[in-house]
C-alpha cells in the first residue's frame, strides 16, 4: 500500500515510500521514508534526508506516529521515542550535511491495527517541504552542483563490467559486486541512485570518498575536490537477490563535465558461488550476526575474488548467491530451485530474465559450489540419499562445466574449486572432462590453513579472503591463459 502525504508519493520498487519536503528561512530539507518492509505486527522502515538549505554540521531529525507505532531498533542514528514523539540525531560519522547532501538511517518497529507513514518531519526544527526561502537581504543558498542531467544512455558514459540491463535513463542490476566506473573534470560527482536494499561503497582518484547504506531514490554528492580530471568508481556492496537495484549515471559539478568513460580491461575474470564467494558478513567483528548486520557486514568488493581480479588488473563479475548449491540449497531449502535456476539472469528476482553477455568473453572462469549441497545432512522428505545426492551433484556440475564450455568458447580456462567435504566430487568431474581432451579445465583444492572464518556464521573474514586471493592468485600464475 501507498500511502500519499503532503504533496508527493514515490514507490520505490516494492516497497512503501512518502516523500515529504517544505521551505523555512533560511533553510530547507526533504525527506523519504520507505516502508522496506511489513509482517503481522512488525515493519522496517528507511529515512533519507536531504538537507536543502546552508550546510549543517549536524543534525536532528523529529517526527510523530500517528497510530501508536514504536521503534524497537535503529542503526545508523541515536534514536529516541517519547509516546509518539521521535527524534533522530547524527552519528559522528553521518552529521555533516552540505547543501543538497543526504544521511540515511533505518529502524525496525512495532504496529497494530494501521501502519500510515508519518504527516510531516523537522530538520533541526524546520519542516520539510521542499524549498528553500533565504533570510531577508542574502543570496539563496545555491543547491547541489549540477552542469547536467544523467545521459539518457548511462553505458555511454560508464564502465562496467557487471550483469546490468538498460531500461530507459537507468540501468537495473541484482548481483552483488558490480561496479561502475567514471571520468570526471571539476569539485564534484554526483552519484545517481534508486535502490532500497543494498549498500555501496563510493571511491575517487582510488580513494575511499563514502559508504551508502540503503540510499534509496537519491543522488549522492562527493564535493569539494580540487578542479581537475578524476576518476569515480561505485560498487554494490552487498546481495539483495529480492529487489532490482537501479544506477542513474553520474553527473558533474557546475562548471564541471562528464569526460568519456574508461576502457575496459583487456582481461576478465568470472566467479561464480555461494555466500564464501560473496563475502558473507565478512567485515563484521564476530561470527554472531543478529539482525541486519550480515547486510551491513558483507563487502563483495574485499571478497577474494575481487582482491584476486583486481591484483591481476582485470574486470571481473562476482555471480554469488547465498545458501545456494549446485543441486540441493542450504539445509535442503527452497526445494525444485538451485544456484543453475538463477544463474543466466541479470534480475534475479524476475523468472525467466535471460542477461545477454554481449562483450563478456571471461578468459578465467572459478567456480565454488558445494558447500551448501553437502554442509548439511539430508532431511527427512528430501528426494536423496547420500549416495544419490552425490551422484547429482556430480552429473549437475558436469553440465554446468559444459554450459560454460559452450558459452565462452575452447580458450577460457575454468577453475574447479573444491573444499572439504566435496572436494574429491570436483576432483572426479575435472578428471572426467580432462580425459575427454578438454585441457583447459583444472581442480584447484582451497587449502584452509589458517583460515580464522571470523565472518559472520563461520564465513570468510577479510583477512581470510585475503589469504585465499594470494593463494589462487599464485596458483592462476601456473595456467597457461590466453591473456
Amino acid at each position: 500500500m501507498l500511502v500519499a502525504v503532503s504533496a508527493t508519493t514515490l514507490l520505490v520498487g516494492t516497497a512503501s515510500a512518502v516523500t515529504v519536503a517544505a521551505h523555512a528561512a533560511a533553510a530547507g530539507c526533504s525527506v523519504t521514508y520507505t516502508i522496506s518492509s511489513q509482517w503481522p505486527g512488525g515493519f522496517g522502515a528507511n529515512i533519507e534526508v536531504r538537507n536543502l538549505g546552508d550546510p549543517l554540521t549536524g543534525w536532528t531529525l523529529s517526527w510523530s506516529f500517528g497510530a501508536g507505532q514504536q521503534v524497537t531498533q535503529a542503526w545508523n542514528t541515536t534514536l529516541a521515542q517519547s509516546g509518539s514523539a521521535v527524534t533522530a540525531r547524527n552519528v559522528a560519522w553521518n552529521g555533516s550535511l552540505p547543501t543538497n547532501g543526504s544521511a540515511g538511517f533505518g529502524f525496525n518497529g512495532s504496529w497494530n491495527g494501521s501502519n500510515p507513514a508519518p504527516a510531516s518531519f523537522a530538520l533541526n526544527g524546520t519542516t520539510c517541504t521542499g524549498g528553500v526561502t533565504p533570510p531577508s537581504g542574502s543570496a539563496s543558498p545555491s543547491g547541489s552542483p549540477s552542469s547536467s542531467q544523467p545521459p539518457g544512455d548511462v553505458l555511454s558514459r560508464v564502465h562496467t563490467a557487471g550483469r546490468v540491463e538498460a531500461s530507459g535513463n537507468t540501468v537495473q542490476y541484482s548481483w552483488p559486486g558490480i561496479y561502475f566506473e567514471g571520468r570526471f573534470r571539476g569539485t564534484g560527482v554526483g552519484i545517481v541512485l534508486n535502490d532500497p536494499n543494498a549498500d555501496y561503497d563510493i571511491q575517487v582518484d582510488g580513494a575511499p570518498a563514502g559508504t551508502v547504506v540503503l540510499p534509496g531514490r537519491t543522488t549522492r554528492w562527493v564535493n569539494g575536490l580540487s578542479d581537475a580530471e578524476h576518476t569515480v568508481r561505485l560498487v554494490k556492496r552487498n546481495e539483495s537477490p529480492w529487489g532490482i537495484s537501479e544506477f542513474g549515471g553520474f553527473v558533474a559539478a557546475a562548471g564541471g563535465a562528464i569526460l568519456a568513460k574508461p576502457a575496459a580491461r583487456t582481461r576478465q575474470i568470472e566467479f561464480i558461488g555461494d555466500s564464501l564467494t560473496a563475502g558473507y558478513g565478512n567485515t563484521s567483528s564476530g561470527r554472531d550476526c543478529p539482525g541486519d548486520r550480515v547486510a551491513r557486514t558483507t563487502n563483495t568488493d574485499l571478497s577474494y575474488g575481487a582482491l584476486t581480479a583486481r591484483r591481476l588488473f582485470a574486470d571481473y563479475q562476482i555471480n554469488a548467491i547465498s545458501g545456494r548449491g549446485m543441486v540441493r540449497n542450504y539445509n535442503g531449502g527452497d526445494p525444485g530451485t538451485d544456484y543453475r535456476t538463477f544463474y543466466d539472469r541479470a534480475l534475479l528476482s524476475v523468472a525467466g530474465d535471460v542477461w545477454n553477455p554481449g562483450p563478456w568473453r571471461p578468459q578465467l572462469v572459478v567456480v565454488y559450489l558445494g558447500t551448501n549441497d553437502f554442509s548439511t545432512a539430508v532431511n527427512p522428505g528430501e528426494p536423496w540419499t547420500a549416495d544419490s545426492l552425490v551422484a547429482a551433484y556430480r552429473t549437475a556440475y558436469a553440465a554446468f562445466l559444459q554450459k560454460l564450455r559452450t558459452r565462452y568458447g575452447a580458450d577460457t580456462t575454468i577453475v574447479a574449486v573444491g573444499s572439504n567435504p566435496f572436494g574429491s566430487y570436483v576432483q572426479q568431474v575435472v578428471q572426467e572432462r580432462t580425459g575427454a581432451g578438454d585441457s583447459r579445465v583444472r581442480y584447484w583444492p582451497l587449502d584452509e590453513t589458517g583460515l580464522d572464518r571470523l565472518g559472520c556464521d563461520w564465513h570468510f573474514s577479510t583477512r581470510d579472503d585475503q589469504l585465499i586471493a594470494d593463494r589462487l592468485g599464485t596458483f592462476i600464475g601456473t595456467l597457461p591463459l590466453s591473456w
